[in-house]
């Protein structure tokens, strides 16, 4: 499998900037897990008994699946990160991923976690209408939260989320892996440099294949906050963090309902004006969908990866697979002038992690050398600053009404 996966970053960046390129999409869903379990769990097992002692400790909210991908596997080679508790409404279901990953307690509810006085931190990875809720009960028992992407369900719940974060003196972080990543920095330092003139315009797609999530998955759960536009919110944050977004202003957006609940959104397509911090105005094109049809009606488009497509004066820079780079992923950008197409990957070091990183670093693994820095009041080298999560969800929730499907309903948020 480790071999599969250097196959992966080896194929060669194509002859042109194209938007759709024959890899699976599920294919690179599943080597992300692969290349957590791979690297984190076996090439460096040996970090695991060497933990620092005043190692940050982490609980689990939730039995999910991405919980293995975007903690378990990341914190076994993170000296200063140990995972000590995972928490189930179902204490069977805690009990099975205690065993699975090796961690030492397991609780049949979510509260008697966040009573326990051990535990630092907690990475929150219930369904999205319901992280403001436990990430402010975890905050107000003490812990720094890790909060699963998108932050919550509304502008209102994330604006309450980092209220509960000062008045608690807890770090609060919207898990956003792929910015941490040493080619995001990259990419953005070609923008910021000036090199190439200023944004004009931008172009971000995400997309999953038809019937890849049953009906009963909670991404169609409108009461839990789900849709094309929460799951697939990759393309709003990258839009946003390329553009150094200071305001976002919904133009227009369409969305396709799904069908067995029209409130929910199985795509949306969405054009933003943006105006940056030097007060430029950019076009900027979002394109979600979780349920791509198939091509002719029968063969599945497994062919999209998300990326996005960067439109400046002198040049355009197309950032392929910058959800995932840590599998595969290129920059190619494009002279203007000369039509000419100049390509690179990076996997690390980048602008921000010049002493700090392996190649076989995922985004997630990034994300946490961030998140323990900041926890342990080091600076980190990259962070998503409160302001930007609440920005970010207040650009979701006007994609929604202006989509007519109106933002997402949340949990209940306590007083």
């Amino acid at each position: 499998m480790a071999m599969l996966i250097q196959v992966c970053r080896s194929l060669p960046a194509p002859s042109a900037p194209l938007r759709h390129l024959a890899y699976l999409d599920s294919l690179m869903q599943t080597l992300t897990f692969l290349h957590q379990y791979i690297y984190e769990g076996r090439v460096h097992a040996s970090l695991k008994g060497s933990k620092e002692p005043d190692a940050l400790l982490l609980g689990i909210l939730s039995s999910a699946m991405i919980n293995a991908a975007a903690v378990v596997r990341p914190a076994e080679s993170h000296p200063g990160l140990k995972i000590v508790a995972i928490a189930s409404r179902e204490l069977s279901k805690a009990k099975d991923g205690a065993k699975k990953f090796g961690i030492p307690k397991a609780y049949g509810s979510y509260e008697e976690m966040l009573d326990d006085p051990e535990i630092d931190a907690i990475y929150i990875s219930v369904p999205n209408g319901l992280h403001a809720e436990w990430a402010i009960k975890s905050m107000r028992a003490g812990k720094h939260v890790l909060i699963e992407k998108p932050l919550c369900a509304n502008v209102d719940e994330a604006k309450a989320i980092f209220q509960v974060a000062q008045q608690t003196n807890r770090v609060a972080l919207e898990a956003f892996h792929w910015q941490f990543h040493p080619a995001a920095h990259v990419v953005k330092s070609y923008v910021d440099s000036g090199k190439y003139g200023k944004v004009l315009k931008t172009s971000a797609r995400m997309v999953t294949p038809k019937n890849s999530m049953p009906s009963w998955d909670i991404r169609w759960k409108y009461d839990l906050a789900g849709g094309a536009t929460m799951d697939e919110t990759y393309t709003i944050s990258a839009t946003r963090y390329f553009t150094s977004c200071k305001q976002a202003t919904v133009v227009s957006a369409t969305a396709r309902p799904y069908k067995k609940d029209p409130r929910v959104d199985s795509a949306m397509d969405a054009t933003l004006k943006i105006e940056n911090d030097k007060g430029d105005i950019i076009t900027s094109d979002i394109h979600n969908d979780l349920d791509q049809p198939n091509l002719l009606g029968v063969i599945p488009r497994l062919w999209e990866l998300p990326s996005i497509r960067i439109e400046l004066e002198k040049a355009t820079i197309y950032y392929y697979n910058f959800m995932m780079p840590h599998l595969y992923m290129y920059v190619a950008i494009t002279d203007k002038t000369t039509g000419s197409t100049t390509y690179q990957k990076h996997y690390n070091y980048g602008p921000k992690w010049k002493t700090t990183g392996e190649t076989w670093w995922s985004t997630y693994r990034y994300m946490l050398e961030a998140f323990v820095d900041q926890c342990k009041g080091k600076e980190p080298v990259h962070w998503v600053p409160g302001e930007d999560s609440i920005a970010q969800m207040q650009v979701i929730d006007d994609v929604y009404t202006k989509s007519g499907l109106g933002r997402r309903p949340g949990s209940v948020v306590p007083a």
